[in-house]
């Protein structure tokens, strides 16, 4: 790069920062009229700069930003061999739970017809990859008030055909990770960790993501950081690596980096299925995948959030903090959330469950709260089974789905996430404490 061209960069680079002071000035809070999310992006001039400056090389596809945090990201946070972006969460499932079903595994491969035990009170696209390779969702109920799978149920959804365990940590609470992972270790179980709402949460002093044979982050706004869209699969096996790394580039054979050939040092020299030998390595195709990488210009706000994960972790667990003390005189109306035991959340939201003789109904106190500018969410599909979209495909119940319902019926969830102030926290809470008092 020229001279002038580096000096232009860094002028454009410097009226970034003075834009973002003049664009995104600080907000001043307002009870009664300014808003409280759930979640959102918590960005800063460093931020827009990356972006930027990434838009300024050109380069639009995955290049050095998305190098450098996966490498990152694999290292530094998880301390894992392997992490490879993609564009979302819910791609990151697909991908963990797709990867497991390449025929280089041998017995272990995932066929159509296994099973896969999982919950129903989740999000869905953690199940979804289930039913989209064709397997079995086998759904056992959860536990109140930690809202993770009841481990005591795991023995009663084992069969012949049971392969795998998919779970997420819910709302960044960790699931009984000493349980699940004796059971699935003892039955030689894939298990699939998904850490979308977790990131940074720890069990045993360990990092959630590190159990399991594969993990998967999102970088959704919502999250403990963000590229906007994004998401990454994490593993600490690189047979595995390449595999997530096949079915996120179309399926190829190949594992050259964009941009790059000729990796293996014999391109030309690869006989592979019924084609020619010879056949160019690069347009060779091992599995039936995606293209679902994510641009640079992604990676590049997310290697500028890596310096502020440490400090999102913290103010979430001190906004959790905050809300639980400022509550738990409440808990004649609500339930409040636990931690599992041994377990350090890095949370995602704070649960709420309805006490169930609760003089009023969850949805007249949701119209409360959002009335006064408080936002609130469901614990996201309740409970699966009953969702219009699963009414036709095959899964397996086991056992009764009580606190499942229960969840769909009487939880709800408010925001911990870093953009929340100590005024908006303190509003929360008086705004609840002035609900109970008018009844």
């Amino acid at each position: 790069m020229s001279r002038d061209a580096e000096a232009l960069r860094e002028q454009i680079l410097e009226l970034v920062s003075q834009y973002h002071a003049a664009a995104f000035p600080e907000k001043i809070f307002i009870p009664g009229q300014s808003p409280v999310p759930v979640s959102g992006r918590v960005f800063d001039a460093d931020d827009m700069r990356y972006l930027v400056d990434s838009g300024l090389d050109f380069w639009l596809t995955t290049g050095r930003f998305a190098a450098e945090f996966e490498r990152r990201f694999a290292h530094d946070v998880f301390n894992l061999r392997h992490a490879s972006l993609v564009n979302s969460g819910s791609s990151a499932n697909l991908i963990a739970l797709s990867c497991l079903t390449s025929p280089t595994l041998g017995e272990r491969q995932l066929k159509p017809g296994d099973e896969v035990i999982t919950v129903a009170a989740g999000f869905p696209t953690t199940v979804n990859p289930i039913l989209q390779n064709r397997l079995t969702p086998v759904f056992v109920d959860v536990d109140v008030p930690t809202y993770n799978i009841d481990v005591s149920r795991l023995e009663a959804a084992l069969s012949d055909r049971t392969r795998a365990i998919m779970i997420a940590h819910t709302l960044g609470n960790p699931f009984d990770l000493a349980a699940v992972t004796a059971f699935a270790q003892a039955r030689d179980l894939w298990l699939i960790e998904d850490c979308c709402d977790a990131v940074g949460s720890r069990y045993n002093g360990r990092q959630v993501g590190t159990f399991g044979h594969v993990a998967t982050t999102s970088f959704y706004p919502a999250h403990h950081i963000t590229m906007g869209e994004g998401g990454a699969v994490l593993t600490n096996r690189p047979a595995l690596k390449k595999l997530i790394e096949s079915f996120r580039d179309w399926g190829r054979d190949c594992w050259c980096e964009p941009g790059k050939e000729n990796t293996c040092g014999k391109r030309f020299d690869w006989q592979l299925g019924e084609l020619p030998c010879g056949y160019d390595h690069k347009y060779i195709y091992s599995h039936i995948g995606y293209n679902l990488k994510l641009t640079d210009m992604q990676a590049a706000v997310g290697v500028a959030q890596l310096k502020k994960l440490p400090g999102f972790i913290e103010a979430r667990k001190r906004n959790f903090q905050r809300l639980y003390e400022g509550l738990s005189d409440l808990r004649e109306f609500f339930i409040l959330p636990e931690a599992t035991p041994n377990s350090e959340p890095s949370w995602f939201g704070f649960a709420l469950a309805l006490q169930p003789d609760a003089p009023f109904t969850r949805n007249d106190l949701i119209a409360h709260l959002e009335s006064n500018k408080i936002a609130t969410r469901l614990l996201f599909g309740g409970n699966l089974m009953r969702q219009p979209a699963y009414q036709n495909v095959h899964y397996r119940a086991v056992g009764t789905f009580e606190n499942t319902d229960f969840v769909m019926n009487n939880v709800f969830w408010i925001g911990v996430y870093p953009g929340l102030t100590d005024a908006m926290l303190d509003y929360v809470i008086d705004t609840f404490h002035g609900w109970v008092k008018a009844l």
